[in-house]
C-alpha cells in the first residue's frame, strides 16, 4: 500500500509496526478500517499518531551538556 512507508516485526504483544504516512486523519481511517482489515492475516490494527517526531541528531542535542 502505498500508504506504508516502513514495517517493522517486533516482539511484545504485536507482531507488526507499520509507519503510515498520509496527508489527512480521514485517510488514515480508511486505511485502517477499511484496507487493513480486508487482508488476509489481519485480525486486528491499533492507530497511534505521532505528534511530534524526534531526530537522533534531536536526542543528542538535548541530553548534551
Amino acid at each position: 500500500m502505498e500508504a506504508i512507508s516502513e514495517v517493522y516485526s517486533v516482539s511484545g504483544p504485536h507482531d507488526l509496526v507499520a509507519i503510515v504516512r498520509v496527508p489527512a486523519n480521514d485517510d488514515l481511517a480508511r486505511l485502517a478500517t477499511e484496507q487493513l482489515v480486508a487482508l488476509e492475516g489481519i485480525e486486528q490494527t491499533e492507530t497511534m499518531l505521532a505528534f511530534k517526531s524526534y531526530s537522533r541528531h534531536d536526542l543528542e542535542a538535548m541530553f548534551s551538556v
